[in-house]
């Protein structure tokens, strides 16, 4: 292989890697409820953990702190016995906002299309 062409790929591989780590991160199965969750100002851990249908306490506990070390959710401590702890989203996850309630609205409306679709793919691969 080139020398040119490797530094080609090499380009190509540092830009593209951080950039589905990102996505991964954000579109994630838990991320997408708790940043709109946190979005309507802030919240405790409790209200986080009802607003999230399904999510256990362990995977709340680790998707908020990787949220909050990439800048999404930040974290605040009261100093009150016991400790008060709140969440709220960060500018740049507000500007993520609109597109997250975008995707969730989409979801939302073609459900049961796609409910119907997989039915009839599902039903063509048996007769098959």
């Amino acid at each position: 292989m080139s020398r040119s062409h490797t530094l080609v790929t090499e380009t190509v591989r540092d830009e593209a890697c951080p950039l589905t780590e990102v996505l991964d991160r954000v579109a994630g199965k838990w991320s997408i409820g708790i940043l709109i969750a946190a979005a309507h100002g802030p919240v405790r851990f409790t209200e986080l953990e009802r607003a999230v249908h399904g999510i256990s306490r362990r995977m709340l506990t680790l998707n908020v702190r990787r949220l909050e070390r990439d800048g999404l959710l930040v974290r605040t401590v009261y100093p009150t016995v016991p400790p008060k702890v709140e969440y709220g989203i960060t500018p740049m996850a507000r500007e993520l906002y609109a597109s997250l309630t975008g995707l969730v609205d989409w979801a939302e409306r073609h459900r049961s299309a796609i409910s119907e679709a997989r039915a009839a793919y599902d039903a063509g691969a048996e007769g098959a």
